[in-house]
């Protein structure tokens, strides 16, 4: 089955060896695309976390098949060689991670959201924090780099 989508920005073109792949495993497996972490398997955790034209999808659910045509971004698509996303600084200045399991899951979760809503309210936060499981710290830190992520953005808008 071939298959062509955007990823990151650049356009990807592939064979599937057969249809139940899932976009996780083409990731990591096939596109060496490793940030993206293999957590629960059953799409509860959301360390699988990427965007799949602008939503928040848990990658260990989604068939390979079904991004044809769409639009994937990864924690490797933010950022550049120069510069962090406002998302990833934030989350350093905040520290808010652990053992980085979840990392790019709440990161991606957190684009997301930014994306879509430039000044989340906190409920709107604690919705999309609470979409990825972290077991190595409480939620406090993780839900101060969202703030941080929007004043950061507002900045560089400015």
């Amino acid at each position: 089955m071939q298959i062509n989508f955007t990823l990151n920005g650049e356009p990807v073109e592939m064979r599937l060896k057969n249809g139940d792949r899932l976009l996780v495993d083409v990731l990591r497996e096939d596109l060496q695309l490793t940030g993206t972490k293999h957590g629960c398997g059953i799409g509860a955790c959301g360390t699988c976390t990427v965007i799949v034209d602008g939503l928040p999808v848990a990658s260990c659910l989604q068939l390979a098949a079904l991004v044809d045509g769409a639009d994937v971004r990864t924690i490797e698509g933010l950022g550049d060689n120069t510069s962090l996303h406002v998302v990833q600084q934030a989350f350093i200045n905040k520290a808010a991670l652990q053992c980085g399991i979840c990392t790019p899951g709440h990161v991606m979760a957190a684009c997301a959201l930014l994306d879509k809503t430039p000044a989340p309210t906190d409920e709107q936060i604690r919705t999309s924090v609470e979409s990825v499981y972290c077991r190595c710290t409480g939620y406090v830190r993780i839900e101060a780099a969202y703030r941080e992520a929007v004043d950061l953005a507002q900045k560089a808008r400015k």
